[in-house]
């Protein structure tokens, strides 16, 4: 009976000794997304101060696939033990329960939220030969000629999709999707002037805009991006409501530890707020992050009933 007891004893006190313990050996940050796209440069950047941080190594391991399922997917499958972790964007952690007819996990159940790395503001560009410099100049060329322009994507449900049917739908214009597969070649052509307008994150667009090879003509958020403090809001230029910013965050698998959660939460925390993130992170147009898991955790609610509503009402068919 005694034997029996310890025995009890012992499976309850030791997530608690690994927990405090934690960690004693490498973490694997998944990436769902390529090598050099935006979420690999974040993680990057992150897992190598929360390398300092915690004392082990952040070893990235790139899974990408179905727009950033299949990684998602393999952390919300881990071990909960604090070595397997996840860095998530709008895509696959909130546009994807609307926008595909079957998710293999559920992103408010099946992971443990950890803590928001940046916040990616989109704007607006348009092509050179296009005859307009604001965004009020555009929606009346879109209004004179409607279904004639074109806009580009880095594929059908994508954000770059969604906040430019955002767009349409709050500045009540008729402009037609060009899908592509990914961003390189949809930068491509809009250099090219073969489709007239693009929505991207700060990083995929801001060289071409300093470079006076692209006219940006809005900013999709609530507040002017820092990095391009002279670029209006939508919201300032008479069409509110386009609020369309990309995010990545981290997440682990579900029944993570609380106690292990709060250290990796201490950690993205710290290399947010660091000088030389900062420094790396804030010339490509990233806010930094922050906060609790439990903010985080709610903002994913909220970006997937927001998702959800811009899909449905502009009829993006389930993929």
């Amino acid at each position: 009976m005694l034997r029996h007891i310890v025995f009890v004893l012992a499976l309850l006190v030791s997530p608690l000794a690994n927990a405090q313990d934690y960690p004693t050996r490498p973490i694997k940050l998944i990436v769902p997304f390529p090598a050099g796209g935006p979420a690999d440069i974040f993680a990057r950047s992150v897992g190598h101060k929360m390398q300092e941080l915690l004392g082990q190594p952040v070893i990235l391991d790139n899974r990408s696939g179905a727009g950033g399922v299949t990684g998602i997917d393999a952390v919300s499958k881990a071990e909960p033990d604090g070595y397997t972790i996840g860095i998530g964007s709008a895509g696959p952690l909130a546009i994807s329960a609307s926008l595909l007819k079957v998710v293999p996990f559920d992103s408010t159940n099946d992971l443990a939220p950890i803590g928001l790395v940046v916040r990616v503001p989109e704007i607006a560009v348009v092509a050179s030969n296009v005859p307009a410099k604001t965004s009020a100049e555009f929606v009346a060329l879109a209004k004179a000629s409607p279904g004639k322009i074109n806009f580009a994507s880095t594929g059908t449900g994508g954000t770059t999709h969604l906040a430019a049917e955002l767009y349409k739908i709050k500045a009540g214009i008729n402009i037609v999707h060009i899908p592509y597969r990914g961003a390189a070649p949809a930068v491509t052509d809009i250099l090219g002037n073969q489709v007239q307008l693009m929505f991207a994150d700060i990083p995929v667009l801001l060289e071409h805009v300093q470079a006076g090879t692209l006219k940006a003509i809005g900013t999709a958020s609530k507040t002017r991006a820092p990095v391009l403090p002279d670029l209006p809001t939508f919201e300032e230029q008479g069409t509110p409501g386009v609020l369309a910013d990309n995010w990545y965050g981290l997440v682990a698998p579900p029944k993570t530890p609380p106690a292990i959660i709060a250290k990796l939460n201490k950690a993205v925390n710290d290399a947010v707020k660091s000088a030389d993130v900062k420094s790396k992170l804030e010339p490509l147009g990233a806010v930094m992050g922050g906060g609790t898991p439990e903010e985080f955790g709610k903002h994913l609610v909220d970006e997937r009933a927001k998702w959800a509503e811009i899909i449905k009402a502009a009829g993006v068919p389930q993929q």
